[in-house]
């Protein structure tokens, strides 16, 4: 981090979270669908267990199974791989958006001298990588090469290397922004700590 500091003004904050929403409506899909699924099967081998026909104690152990069927499935659904899977990729983006907006304001990256940092934020559960620049620093680094930045990250991330990819990010963030928005030398305070934030 001091290395990629060393020779510009901004400030660079990394940062991993475990995730960055609850998506409760997932849980809500995964139990819906094993509800479903166990009252379909229950229904359709009915034969089996109502040989006698038909009486209001079925009804109860029906609903008993199609609501235990319902608990399971929003208990699984909050497993990461059924998490991704009940959960489109744009309501993820937009998550892992506004939790690195409030990151940004929580760890006072918004109060730097000359409004220069910078977030590196890498959402575990969604497996993405947000680049998030103080006002000053949008207006000299392209959107094109915040993405850059955050395409090496994913690179390493893909092959289980977080800590590479974001070594690599980082390197790559310093030369950009030494570029954009170098230091004065003898004006250059360590504004934030220099420690990967990490909320698991």
């Amino acid at each position: 981090m001091q290395a990629a500091e060393r020779h510009t003004s901004a400030e660079i904050v990394p940062m991993i979270v475990g995730q960055s929403g609850l998506y409760r409506e997932a849980h809500h899909r995964a139990g819906l669908l094993s509800a479903v699924l166990a009252l379909t099967t229950s229904l359709t081998i009915e034969t089996a267990w109502l040989p006698w026909g038909w009486h209001a104690s079925n009804a109860v152990w029906l609903l008993g199974v199609t609501v235990l069927a319902y608990s399971v499935g929003a208990w699984i659904g909050t497993w990461p791989a059924v998490l991704r899977l009940f959960t489109s990729r744009e309501r993820m983006r937009h998550k892992v958006h506004l939790r690195a907006e409030r990151a940004f304001a929580q760890q006072g990256l918004a109060r730097t001298r000359e409004r220069t940092g910078l977030l590196v934020m890498v959402s575990l559960l969604e497996r993405q990588v947000y680049v998030l620049p103080d006002h000053t620093l949008q207006a000299r680094i392209s959107a094109d090469q915040w993405q850059e930045i955050v395409s090496i990250i994913v690179d390493r991330m893909k092959v289980g290397d977080l800590a590479g990819g974001l070594c690599r990010g980082i390197e790559a963030i310093g030369i950009h922004l030494t570029r954009a928005y170098p230091s004065r030398d003898s004006d250059n305070p360590n504004e934030l700590p220099n420690a990967v934030i990490q909320d698991l």
